[in-house]
């Protein structure tokens, strides 16, 4: 069931890519260059929404929260490498998906780009587990834990940074 629910929601979000153009190159590069936020705008939301059903689902029991530890050097590594991937290929892993699906054949060179990635960090992780991966490890925390207070205001000051944000990019016509 979880692989049914995992499939629709995949196919879902897929749609709703294509629909906030989000897999077009333009947008990409748009993006990359701080001239067209409409990434930003897509993800932000998507975060949003994501925090606030997470946290009501585990408030109503349905899910249980399993968190990865925080890890600073892997985290500021992974970004850079991340972001580097992003500004070579111009996709991101999901996009690059979405656009193969669009008929965008260029963007296999990310797809391959991001297996071939994932195939060496996997040999490399031993050494990592020793040296990066130990570097600033904090644990499985949360802002609202290191905050000792609910999620939920912590998720209310996003949502007001999230408006802003949002608006001052509408008015910008960004």
């Amino acid at each position: 069931m979880e692989q049914i629910i995992g499939l629709i929601t995949g196919i879902l979000f897929g749609f709703l890519l294509q629909k906030g153009e989000v897999l077009r190159f333009e947008k990409q590069v748009g993006f990359m260059l701080l001239k067209d936020m409409t990434i930003i705008k897509f993800m932000f939301t998507a975060v949003l929404v994501g925090m606030v059903g997470i946290y009501a689902f585990s408030a109503a029991g349905v899910i249980s929260l399993s968190l990865k530890a925080t890890n600073v050097a892997a985290i500021i590594i992974g970004g850079l490498m991340f972001g580097i991937g992003w500004a070579f290929a111009g996709y991101c892993p999901g996009t690059s998906v979405g656009a193969l699906a669009e008929g965008r054949i260029h963007a296999v060179w990310a797809i391959l780009g991001m297996l071939l990635g994932a195939a060496i960090y996997a040999e490399a992780y031993p050494v990592l587990k020793k040296t990066i991966l130990a570097w600033g490890n904090y644990g499985k925390i949360t802002l609202p834990q290191v905050l000792g207070i609910s999620p939920w205001p912590v998720i209310g000051v996003f949502i007001v940074f999230g408006v802003v944000m949002l608006s001052w990019f509408e008015k910008k016509n960004l």
